[in-house]
């Protein structure tokens, strides 16, 4: 085939059903001997216009088949190009990666620097695909020569905070169709807010609190040391007040559509969290989660007693997890996914195989492989190759979700 005459036949035009059929038949009419073979087909519709091309060795019925499609595409009342050549597509180059871009919106400024930074990293983009349009606009490249993705990384995530976009640069293969362990932070992460600030608003010390707790989330304060801080200024807090607490906690948009995604994908799903069991326990039976790691308040005769239960869930801990979740889960670290927003995740982010920054502080920012700005935690799906569609009609087609067991890391 290497050395065949090929014709690239290009049909565009109003899209409907039987379009593609009837390229086919005038294509398969045109071989008297039933020589025609097809080489290659891409097809895409845009706001109801088809773009179909079919690259075809015609044999001895070139001309006839010249004829026949032209004939077709008349019929039909489309346009259409046929260019001759010689051999099949050539291989996609080495290199191969997936470049997903989110905007809110997206503007076309943001896709030609992007586009720019790939060609000048001697990269070629092969394919676009929509994954999303609302809440946020989401776009995925394949591209191949990519020969530095360390450089092409830096690039691009230069160019994604220049123009206000997210992206995430990935390897392409087979390795991401396969199952995953997704470990998540809670606090600002997977639920909105701070718990600790909400038990720090009934002990009446709220402002002092959440100062500590935005240094620690910005990296100027060691983690433990500023956990133990703030957990004695609750110290003599009425046990019941947790009760209250957890009523008010409330999920981050997208997290529910998340984890059942996830879950429905036979993905293993784990929080790992600064926070403590006696929230977190109440989200792993609500959503189905599989594991999960926390800190637990010391209660003593009805009363916060000012201090936790155990090693404090700090930064090295968590990176520690996600090796424990991956190893119960049966799923190699390079088919693991952290996601989290402040320091104390940095390690865990490094340590998966894709960290991601959530509405992150600079610091995790930068040294994230990638980031969501947006406030949809289920962006996420659109990073691992999920389509807004196939995620609305999986509920569609099965809108209950069956909750799973949970192994608890202390």
């Amino acid at each position: 085939m290497a050395t065949d005459r090929t014709l690239l036949v290009t049909i565009t035009g109003r899209d409907r059903p039987g379009v593609t059929a009837a390229v086919f038949d005038a294509l398969a009419g045109a071989g008297v001997s039933g020589d025609v073979q097809v080489v290659d087909v891409e097809q895409v519709v845009i706001r109801g216009r088809l773009v179909l091309g079919v690259l075809v060795a015609p044999g001895t019925e070139e001309a006839g088949l010249r004829a026949a499609v032209a004939q077709a595409a008349h019929g039909l009342g489309m346009d259409v190009e046929i260019a001759s050549g010689t051999g099949d597509n050539l291989p996609r180059r080495e290199g191969r990666l997936h470049v997903t871009v989110l905007g809110h919106p997206l503007r076309t400024a943001a896709m030609a620097g992007v586009a720019a930074r790939i060609a000048e990293c001697g990269a070629n983009i092969d394919r676009i695909m929509r994954l999303s349009r609302q809440p946020v606009t989401s776009l995925e490249l394949d591209i191949s020569g990519a020969q530095d993705t360390e450089a092409l990384r830096i690039a691009l995530a230069a160019e994604a905070s220049a123009r206000g976009v997210d992206i995430a640069v990935h390897p392409a293969g087979l390795h991401r169709r396969g199952k995953r362990l997704v470990v998540m932070d809670v606090d600002s992460t997977l639920i909105q807010g701070e718990v600790i600030e909400l038990l720090a608003a009934h002990a009446g010390c709220e402002p002092e609190v959440a100062r500590i707790t935005e240094a620690a989330m910005r990296g100027e304060l060691d983690f433990e040391q500023s956990l133990r801080a703030r957990v004695a200024l609750l110290a003599g807090l009425d046990a019941s007040v947790i009760d209250e607490v957890r009523a008010a906690v409330r999920l981050t948009p997208g997290a529910r559509t998340l984890i059942r995604t996830l879950k429905r994908l036979d993905h293993e799903v784990a929080i790992v969290s600064g926070g403590f069991t006696q929230i977190t326990d109440g989200l792993v039976d609500e959503l189905g989660l599989d594991y999960s790691a926390a800190n637990t308040l010391e209660i003593v005769d009805g009363k916060l007693t000012g201090d936790v239960v155990g090693p404090v869930v700090d930064r090295a801990f968590k990176a520690r997890a996600l090796e424990q979740f991956a190893v119960l889960a049966g799923v190699p670290l390079a088919q693991t996914v952290a996601i989290g927003d402040g320091a104390n995740d940095l390690d865990m982010l490094a340590k998966a195989g894709l960290g991601v920054a959530f509405n992150a502080k600079p610091l995790v920012r930068r040294q994230a492989q990638a980031a969501l700005n947006v406030p949809y935690l289920d962006a996420l799906l659109f990073l691992l190759g999920i389509s807004r569609e196939e995620v609305e009609a999986a509920d569609a087609g099965d809108p209950s979700f069956a909750d799973t067991g949970s192994i608890r890391l202390r």
